[in-house]
């Protein structure tokens, strides 16, 4: 039995029966467009609705949500019904849109120390309906307050391109049923060349964003790990490859950690690489949020816009991202679902 936002339309079909066929246009709407549950789709009729609400759950359950920041930031922990494995999902309103941020896996395997998700360890793999179905509840949620959700990141628990035929099959339900542009739909990753090379043969133009976090093989084997089998020159290789099949600025990701990777010889390390891509990589910093599992602090306030200050002259495009939901632990590098997270040791890099 498919799981709602994992049914196709032929899969509907054959649960209704002899129904007409546009019974199943009614519902892909009410689904997609309207964000209904098939019981609130009243231009169904009662039995219809009563077979689609057996026949096909949710695969979502609601366990909390948490709201910081004066109602403009949401998160909400969900239970998948088939294992009961927990994921999080961050809804942010903006003055002129609303941005959904989705997890791709419950839980991560890549091992990154700053980040909890990375801290309590890989459950599994989500599937595309799973991820859908956090885009479409954070929906039915902003239009409540008459805000439509106009930006999708695939920035929450989980590496994406890990998971990239899933995460794949929901950007093509998010763009083509949901109407979201490929251009405000972002996928990130840690650095899993394989996995960029996949997304650039795909036919959409989705953009793209790297967490980077080092700018020298060194440093970024302690903090990335992933580092060790896809080094810095080769993912730079990849990215030039996907810039020139796609043509979209990419963006590097860079959590600013105290005394690691704030310094100006990352300043100027992270510059040469942003340089390489043309146009230049657009570098979002992200003061580091606080993790159980992670000793070291962020960067100060005043460090972190002296570096970004320095990639500008270095001509280097930079944005300091602003914090969301970090009270709620909602903030970039802080979702763990409640899960355990392991306090890591200090390592040699936390000291240069």
């Amino acid at each position: 039995m498919a799981g709602l936002y994992d049914a196709s339309r032929d899969d509907f079909a054959a649960a209704l029966g002899n129904q007409p066929a546009f019974r199943v246009k009614q519902l892909w709407e009410g689904l997609y467009q309207h964000f209904q549950q098939p019981s609130e789709i009243l231009t169904l009729p009662k039995d219809v609705r009563e077979t689609l609400t057996r026949e096909f759950p949710p695969q979502l359950e609601e366990t909390s949500v948490s709201v910081s920041d004066r109602g403009d930031t949401v998160k909400f922990l969900w239970r998948l019904i088939d294992g009961g494995h927990p994921i999080e999902t961050v809804l942010m309103h903006y003055r002129d849109r609303a941005t959904v941020c989705v997890s791709t896996q419950a839980g991560c395997a890549m091992a990154c120390g700053f980040c909890a998700t990375g801290q309590a360890g890989f459950n599994r793999h989500l599937t595309p309906g799973e991820i859908v179905e956090q885009v479409v509840r954070a929906a039915r949620r902003s239009a409540e307050r008459n805000q439509r959700v106009a930006n999708i990141v695939f920035m929450g628990m989980g590496e994406p391109l890990a998971n990239e035929e899933s995460v794949w099959r929901a950007v093509e339900r998010i763009h083509g049923d949901i109407g979201i542009s490929a251009r405000h739909l972002t996928i990130s990753t840690v650095g899993i060349i394989p996995g960029i090379k996949a997304l650039a043969a795909r036919d959409l133009p989705v953009n793209l964003a790297v967490s980077m976090h080092a700018a020298r093989n060194e440093l970024r084997d302690e903090l990335v790990p992933i580092n060790r089998r896809y080094p810095i020159e080769d993912l730079m290789q990849a990215c030039r490859d996907y810039l020139t099949v796609k043509n979209r600025r990419i963006s590097f990701e860079w959590a600013m950690i105290a005394g690691v990777n704030d310094q100006p010889r990352d300043a100027e390390e992270l510059a040469r690489l942003a340089r390489q891509l043309r146009p230049s990589a657009h570098v979002n910093l992200i003061p580091l949020n606080p993790t159980p599992g992670w000793p070291t602090k962020g960067s100060s306030k005043t460090a972190v816009y002296a570096f970004a200050k320095r990639l500008e002259e270095l001509g280097v495009n930079v944005t300091v991202r602003q914090n969301r939901g970090t009270d709620i632990d909602a903030a970039c590098g802080q979702l763990a679902a409640g899960q355990p997270v392991l306090m890591k040791t200090r390592s040699r890099a936390e000291t240069i």
